[in-house]
C-alpha cells in the first residue's frame, strides 16, 4: 500500500515525511536536533517535560514536538527566541527541585539533565533549592532510588508498566508533593518487583542506579586468603566497550579478558561455558519431556527476572519451568565443585564474581535453593557491565590501549551457541542446534534457525522432526511473556518449548548494561547493533553447537556423568517455588 506523504517546512527547510510522523522525528530526518527529556520512543510518549517545544505557525501556543504530528503545509520553527526562552525556563524549574551533587553522582559522566543544562548554558540556576536532602530507598537487593534527583519524567514508570507489565512504581500524591514510588509508599522489597532494572536504563538522571557491589570485589581481590574467579556473561563482550565510548556493537572480548587479569582476578573464566552446559541439561530435559510425556510446554529458566515473575504471577506454570539453573549459576556451581576439586582449593576459599547484563542476577545469587551440597552458594558477587566499567576506570586501566587476552581454559572454552544466549531467540536457537541433531543425526541438522531470530517481541516456529512436529515460541519483555502465557492457558496457542527473557530484546538490553541517552535510544536500534555483534562472533567460532564443546565433553566424562544424570542434577539443577504476591489494593 502506498504511504501518504506530508510536506512541511522546518526552520524554512522543505521536509517530506510519512503521515503520522511527529515533528521531533521529522526534524531529525532533516538533520535538526530537538532536545527532549521525558520522551522514549514506543515507551513514554506523553509530552510532559516541555523541553521539546517548538513553534508551529497558527498554533495558539508552543507544542510538544515529541507527540505533535505533522500536517500538510505546516511551518515549524525549532530554535526561535521564544522557543529557547521557554525551554530554558522549563529546565531551570526542573533543576529547582533536583538535588545537584553532580561531582559524586552515579550518573555524573552521562546524565541527560546535566547535558541539557550545558547545552542551554545554565551556569547558575535562579531557583535552586540548596536545602534538598537525599531521599534514599534501598530496600531491594538490586537498586537504589533517590527521589531528590527524580525529575518526574515518568520514563521509569512507563518501562515498568508498558514493557514489563508489573507496574510496581508510579506517581504518588499530587502537585508539589508528587513523587515516584510504590503503592502506599511501600518499599520496593515489599512489592512484586522482578529486579529487571529496566527502570534504571530508562532513567535520564541519577535517581535510579544499581546497588554498587564493587567494594566487595575489591575486598576479595586484596584478601590473600581468597582465590577470586571471574566470568562475564555472553552479552557483556559486545556492550562493555560502550563504557569507553566504543561504537555500539563493538566486540571487546579480548580487551575485556586482559582488563580482568589486570584487576587481579586469579582466574578469568567465561560464563559462556556455563551456557553450553545449560543447553546440554536443558536440551536433555526437553527431549525427556517430549519423549516420555512430561509437562509441556517446557519453558526456559535462564532469566531470573522472568523466573521471579513466573513465581509471583503464574505459579501454576512452575511445573513447566526447566529445572536448570541459569548459566551464571551453573558456572558458579562448576567453579565451586569441579574446579575446586581439580585445583585442590577449599570451595569456601573461592570467591566467584560474575559480570552480568542484568540487575536481577544480584537477586539470583542470594537464592537459597541454589545452594550446593558443600554449603556454598554458586556465585558470591554479581556485577553489572556498568560496575565492571567503573572498576576498570578506577584502576587506571586504559581500556582502548589493552592487548587482547584469552580466557583460562578449564572453564573458558565455549561455542557459538553459547555466544548467542545474549539476544532474544538465542537460547532457543542454541537448544535447537543440539536437540535437532540428537533427533535427526549430525549430517542433516542445521546450524542456524532464522525463524527464532529477530527483535519481534513474540516469535514462533514449527519444525518437523522424526515422529513429531515441534512448535516453539520466543518472547522478550514481560508484557510479551504475559501475552504468550495467556494464549497458552486459554488454549489459543499450543507450544512444546518456549523461551522467555525478561528484558525486551534479551540480555543485550538488560538492566545492567551501559546506559544510553534517549537521543540514542530513540533513533538508533541499540538492540539490533549489539545482537548483530553476537551473531557475527557465532559465525566465526570453531564449534557452533554446545555439545561440541571439548571442555564440556571432558567435564561430563570426568565428573558429571551423563547429561541429566544424578550428578548433573545435583550440581546444575534446582527447584523454583511460588513467591508471595503483595496486594496493592490495601
Amino acid at each position: 500500500m502506498e504511504q501518504n506523504m506530508v510536506n512541511l517546512t522546518i526552520n524554512n527547510i522543505p521536509v517530506t515525511v510519512p503521515a503520522g510522523t511527529t515533528i521531533l522525528e521529522a526534524a531529525r530526518d532533516a538533520g535538526i536536533k530537538i532536545p527532549s527529556l521525558c520522551f522514549l520512543k514506543g515507551v513514554n510518549e506523553i509530552g510532559a517535560c516541555r523541553i521539546c517545544v517548538v513553534e508551529v505557525k497558527g498554533a495558539r501556543s508552543l507544542v510538544a514536538s515529541c507527540v505533535y504530528p505533522v500536517s500538510e503545509g505546516m511551518e515549524v520553527q525549532t530554535n526561535s527566541a521564544k522557543v529557547r526562552k521557554s525551554r530554558k525556563l522549563t529546565l531551570e524549574l526542573i533543576l529547582s527541585n533536583h538535588r545537584m551533587e553532580c561531582l559524586t553522582c552515579a550518573r555524573n559522566a552521562h546524565c541527560e539533565l546535566r547535558e541539557l543544562a550545558a547545552e542551554f548554558g545554565l551556569d547558575a540556576v535562579r531557583y535552586a533549592n540548596d536545602e534538598l536532602l537525599p531521599q534514599i530507598e534501598d530496600s531491594a537487593l538490586h537498586l537504589v532510588r533517590d527521589n531528590s534527583k527524580c525529575i518526574l519524567c515518568r520514563r521509569c514508570t512507563a518501562a515498568c508498566r508498558k514493557l514489563q507489565e508489573v507496574g510496581v512504581i508510579g506517581a504518588n500524591d499530587r502537585g508539589f508533593a508528587t513523587h515516584i514510588g510504590c503503592a502506599f509508599d511501600r518499599d520496593l522489597s515489599e512489592v512484586d518487583c522482578v529486579s529487571c532494572g529496566q527502570c534504571i536504563v530508562a532513567c535520564p538522571t541519577g535517581a535510579l542506579y544499581e546497588k554498587d557491589d564493587t567494594q566487595k570485589v575489591w575486598d576479595a581481590l586484596h584478601d590473600p586468603t581468597k582465590h577470586v574467579v571471574v566470568g562475564p556473561a555472553p552479552s557483556v563482550r559486545v556492550t562493555l566497550g560502550e563504557c569507553f565510548q566504543n561504537p555500539i556493537g563493538t566486540n571487546v572480548e579480548g580487551k575485556m579478558v586482559t582488563a580482568l587479569r589486570r584487576l587481579g582476578f586469579d582466574k578469568v573464566f567465561d560464563v559462556d561455558t556455563g551456557a553450553d552446559f545449560t543447553i546440554m541439561e536443558e536440551g536433555t530435559e526437553f527431549l525427556h519431556r517430549l519423549q516420555n510425556g512430561g509437562t509441556l510446554p517446557m519453558i526456559t529458566s535462564c532469566s531470573p527476572g522472568w523466573v521471579r515473575y513466573c513465581e509471583q504471577h503464574h505459579p501454576d506454570m512452575l511445573p513447566n519451568l526447566s529445572t536448570c539453573k541459569s548459566p551464571q549459576q551453573m558456572f558458579g556451581s562448576l567453579v565451586k565443585t569441579y574446579y575446586a576439586e581439580k585445583a585442590g582449593i577449599d570451595p569456601k576459599d573461592i570467591v566467584v564474581v560474575s559480570i552480568m547484563p542484568c540487575t536481577a542476577k544480584k537477586y539470583e545469587v542470594a537464592r537459597e535453593e541454589q545452594r550446593l551440597k558443600n554449603g556454598c552458594l554458586p556465585v558470591d558477587v554479581s556485577l553489572t557491565t556498568r560496575e565492571l566499567g567503573r572498576m576498570i576506570r578506577d584502576a587506571g586501566i586504559l581500556f582502548d590501549k589493552l592487548p587482547d587476552g584469552e580466557f583460562d581454559q578449564m572453564l573458558g572454552v565455549s561455542t557459538g551457541a553459547s555466544v548467542i544466549f545474549g539476544t532474544t531467540g538465542g537460547v532457543m536457537e542454541a537448544a535447537l542446534r543440539t536437540v535437532v541433531e540428537k533427533l535427526t543425526g549430525a549430517d542433516s541438522a542445521p546450524v542456524e534457525f532464522h525463524d527464532v531470530r529477530g527483535l519481534a517481541g513474540i516469535k514462533e516456529a514449527t519444525y518437523d522432526l522424526p515422529g513429531r512436529t515441534v512448535k516453539v515460541a520466543v518472547a522478550s519483555g514481560l508484557a510479551n511473556a504475559k501475552k504468550v502465557l495467556d494464549m497458552v492457558k486459554s488454549g489459543e496457542k499450543s507450544y512444546d518449548f518456549i523461551e522467555f527473557m525478561a528484558c525486551p530484546g534479551g540480555c543485550v538490553n538488560g538492566g545492567g548494561q551501559p546506559q544510553q541517552p534517549a537521543e540514542v535510544r530513540n533513533f538508533t536500534d541499540l538492540v539490533a547493533l549489539r545482537a548483530a555483534a553476537l551473531y557475527e562472533q557465532d559465525q566465526g567460532m570453531a564449534h557452533r553447537k554446545s555439545h561440541e564443546n571439548p571442555v564440556l565433553q571432558q567435564i561430563y566424562a570426568d565428573y558429571l556423568g551423563e547429561p541429566g544424570g544424578h550428578k548433573a542434577h545435583e550440581v546444575l539443577h534446582c527447584t523454583y517455588v511460588p513467591q508471595k504476591r503483595y496486594r496493592t489494593d490495601g
